[in-house]
């Protein structure tokens, strides 16, 4: 029997894993439902991929997924993870910058922990989670985390970052230099791919970050670089299209159901 899998969001991000499923990437699973807050859009959605289309988080659950993707907003894993998890679902969660309400995370995992569910923190961008953990686990001392990431100086002209002449550069520029933490103090809800990293690694306040504008740059680009007694980890996941972070979702739902998971 299939296991029923819902989505919450009708943006890029939910058609690339739809489409994926569609295409049949990950025939272990079928598409039962769909949340949105727009009712013609998600219908839409619905109606292209064969499910149902919800605009209210109790006909959503009414659906009973076994699996629920969030690829919409920080916000709606503040209003709906805990939900969620109390309803049986496991979630799998893009948006992770939502956790850095402490109170959330915790009481996320606490609802998971008694309704036997899982909080699976998609990669994104970035990933590499399992070599961060081995990491953290094998040095005996803390591991130093750096995360360095490549923006344009347009994407800095929309943050708070932004300084006269930066459209102008030609070469690299750093902008900003600090932790997890601190940008998204600064920049609630997202740098979510940082935020997520950071959990897997050195956590949120020891995880330092920077910012380096650059010229004619498109994509992502993350540089992790690890360093721990024993053990240096230097990852760079370069992406053209920020669909990787519904392939990384599609990669975890392919390891939840198969006999052979790869970490």
């Amino acid at each position: 029997m299939k296991k029923k899998l819902a989505l919450i969001g009708c943006g890029y991000l939910s058609q690339t894993v739809a489409m994926a499923l569609k295409d049949g990437n990950f025939p272990e699973y079928e598409l039962v439902a769909v949340l949105g807050r727009n009712s013609l859009r998600t219908k839409k959605f619905a109606d292209y991929f064969n499910c149902k289309p919800c605009t209210d988080i109790k006909a959503f659950m009414d659906s009973e997924p076994e699996f629920v993707v969030e690829a919409a907003s920080a916000n709606s894993v503040v209003d709906y993870s805990e939900i969620i998890l109390e309803g049986g679902s496991h979630l799998i969660v893009l948006s992770t910058a939502a956790f850095a309400d402490v109170a959330l995370y915790q009481r996320a995992i606490k609802i998971a922990a008694k309704k036997n569910t899982k909080i699976y923190i998609a990669g994104g961008a970035t990933g590499g989670f399992n070599l961060l953990q081995t990491a953290a686990l094998m040095s005996t001392t803390p591991i130093d985390v750096t995360i360095t990431s490549k923006k344009s100086p347009g994407f800095v002209a929309r943050t708070p970052f932004y300084k006269d002449g930066l459209m102008d550069i030609t070469e690299p520029e750093r902008v900003f230099t600090g932790t997890a933490k601190k940008i998204i103090d600064i920049f609630p809800y997202v740098f979510n791919v940082v935020y997520a990293t950071s959990l897997a690694s050195a956590g949120p306040e020891a995880t330092k970050f920077n910012i380096d504008a650059t010229p004619n740059f498109t994509g992502d680009d993350y540089r992790i670089e690890v360093k721990g007694d024993n053990v240096a980890l230097d990852l760079t996941i370069k992406s053209d299209d920020y669909a990787i972070a519904a392939w990384s979702v599609v990669s975890i739902l392919k390891n939840a159901v198969s006999p052979v998971v790869f970490m």
